[in-house]
């Protein structure tokens, strides 16, 4: 009953005070951070927290010099963060390669089947059943012919890739790269559930966004106009001018009087509403429906070679060579399929024959549009400074933006260096999302990780799991989307689980960071440690009423993890 009221007391403290500004520095609006709250600050914001001793590190190198160190991560050593990755196997095969080792099961026994070669085993279990994934037999078989012949499912493509992301984030020292990544992967949102995108994924973090995530915008959005990822996750890979030879394949085929059979293939414009809406201008950029269609007409022909694998697995089992023109699952631009006529977009003419080049300078344009400048700063202000992006701060923003052409880090550092950063008011005023909550977590308490399905399950409990977004516009940067009873509750389920030692893959040894037995130092040291002993005193003071002197310093660690204040950053 005592542990049912203990829950019931933290969740409501959590509730009353998470969805109101935490009155730690922001009562006394003219007072400036001290020292150590500005690298707390920066470390929130700039990473995913500190871990034991980073304030220290960062006080002996200075602030700035810090800030300016995180801005350039190919000058920092990351050898840590590499070698935990280093038996990750997928983040370094290609696209052909993932198609090849981990191959969907259907499509792999449909092949199989067409050349004779499905085993008879396979072919009767798959017969005998009218749902053969609910056929525990078909799966034993499915398994065991897996490992006979060297293949893996490819569900562990996704988990490497998330293990990936959760290392890099607890372990790297190039925390801004980090933060980064992340957010230019929820700005050019793909989902993982969405067909082949589960095998073009590593290859869209590796060749797409991590090269590009602290260079120009430019670079970074032509990058993801040509991954096959998005390609495929916006269908751009099957949008083809009515009129070319693509569409009309087939139906020119057809006898004169015979029905044709194939629907008529067109132009998709899911790209092209998404690339101004989401990518570029934003919603409220000045484009039109008009813009949209003959955006759509400029990116016809943009696809993807045998976008599901083709016979890439079933030639590596007969050790056949492809003899394809290009590997599975790459970007080509298919002139046979563009709409090659003359079209108009944003008032700006782009001439007939242009092939290849209609796209090309479609993304030049929104690139350097004024709106794409306001845009992408409204985005990063509001990622590193307020859930309402101050308008001055955001117009100093997309001005650096404009002036540097579209340069990310002096962007970022117009944001950094601002007042409106370093101010109380923004101290600890953002609600941490469940990924920033749980790598946070686990670098305050010092804990060692294998990133496994373990952790990401819990981040996955509340509410973010990664690439699990359906719809394009990616994960909510605000605090009211994360603010509610049930993910506040796993948040707090989250934070005792850690230090209890119930995360499989995570270890955490607490006597080694707090080493008190006494209850009120336990619970000061632990505040200490986790907060830098920033705390109100209603929340200090549920602390101490939930907490026996016999209890571990687990338990305490697990509520403060909890806590309003450890939400925040």
């Amino acid at each position: 009953m005592k542990r049912s009221t203990s829950k019931i007391a933290v969740l409501s403290l959590i509730a009353s005070i998470v969805a109101t500004t935490l009155p730690l520095v922001s009562s006394a609006k003219t007072r400036r951070l001290t020292e150590d709250q500005r690298i707390v600050h920066v470390l929130n914001r700039l990473g995913f927290g500190a871990r034991p001793g980073d304030v220290e590190r960062v006080k002996a190198i200075g602030l700035e010099n810090y800030i300016n160190q995180q801005l350039n991560p190919e000058k920092i050593a990351d050898t840590v963060a590499e070698n935990k990755i280093k038996d990750l196997t997928v983040l370094n095969m290609s696209v052909a390669e993932l198609y090849e080792k981990y191959p969907q099961p259907g499509q792999l026994l449909r092949q199989l089947q067409t050349r004779g070669l499905l085993p008879k085993d396979l072919a009767e279990a798959r017969d005998n059943s009218k749902n053969p994934r609910e056929n525990a037999e078909y799966r034993q078989l499915i398994q065991q012919y897996y490992k006979d012949n060297g293949l893996e499912q490819p569900q562990r493509i996704i988990a490497q890739l998330h293990a990936s992301r959760i290392l890099r984030a607890v372990y790297s020292e190039r925390q801004l790269q980090e933060v980064m990544v992340d957010f230019w992967t929820n700005h050019f949102n793909v989902f993982a559930g969405k067909g082949a995108d589960r095998w073009l994924l590593p290859a869209y973090d590796r060749d797409t966004i991590r090269p590009h995530a602290m260079g120009k915008f430019s670079a970074l959005l032509q990058a993801t106009a040509q991954s096959p990822a998005m390609l495929f996750y916006l269908d751009n890979f099957q949008s083809v001018s009515p009129q070319s030879a693509v569409a009309n394949r087939g139906r020119a085929q057809a006898m004169p009087n015979q029905p044709v059979q194939q629907p008529r293939r067109g132009i998709n414009e899911n790209y092209a509403r998404e690339l101004m809406e989401l990518h570029t201008l934003g919603v409220d950029g000045g484009y039109t429906q008009k813009d949209v269609q003959e955006v759509a007409r400029c990116f016809t022909g943009w696809t993807i070679f045998q976008p599901r694998g083709g016979v890439a697995a079933i030639n590596a089992l007969r050790g056949e060579e492809t003899r394809a023109r290009r590997p599975a699952g790459t970007f080509f631009f298919n002139a046979r399929a563009h709409d090659d006529g003359e079209k108009i977009v944003l008032g700006r003419k782009i001439p007939a024959g242009g092939g290849f080049n209609d796209g090309l300078m479609v993304l030049e344009m929104l690139a350097h549009h004024p709106s794409t400048a306001k845009f992408i700063a409204t985005k990063l202000v509001r990622h590193f400074v307020s859930d309402n992006p101050p308008p001055a701060l955001v117009n100093r923003v997309a001005a650096a933006f404009t002036k540097s052409d579209g340069d990310i880090r002096e962007t970022l550092k117009a944001i950094f260096f601002s007042p409106e950063f370093s101010s109380p008011e923004s101290y600890r005023a953002k609600v941490k999302r469940p990924f920033e909550l749980a790598i946070s977590a686990i670098r305050v308490v010092g804990a060692d990780t294998n990133g496994g399905p373990g952790t990401h399950q819990w981040i996955a409990r509340m509410g973010e799991p990664l690439y699990g977004h359906q719809s394009p516009n990616g994960y909510s940067d605000t605090a009211e989307s994360w603010v509610n009873t049930g993910g506040l509750l796993e948040r707090m389920n989250f934070g005792v689980a850690l230090a209890a030692n119930r995360i499989p893959g995570t270890r955490v040894d607490l006597p080694l960071v707090v080493k008190q037995t006494d209850k009120n130092r336990m619970v000061d040291e632990s505040l200490r440690m986790i907060l830098a002993g920033e705390v109100s005193a209603a929340t200090k003071e549920t602390l101490l009423k939930q907490v026996d002197q016999a209890d571990s310093v687990a338990k305490v660690v697990g509520l403060i993890l909890g806590t309003p204040e450890f939400q925040r950053q």
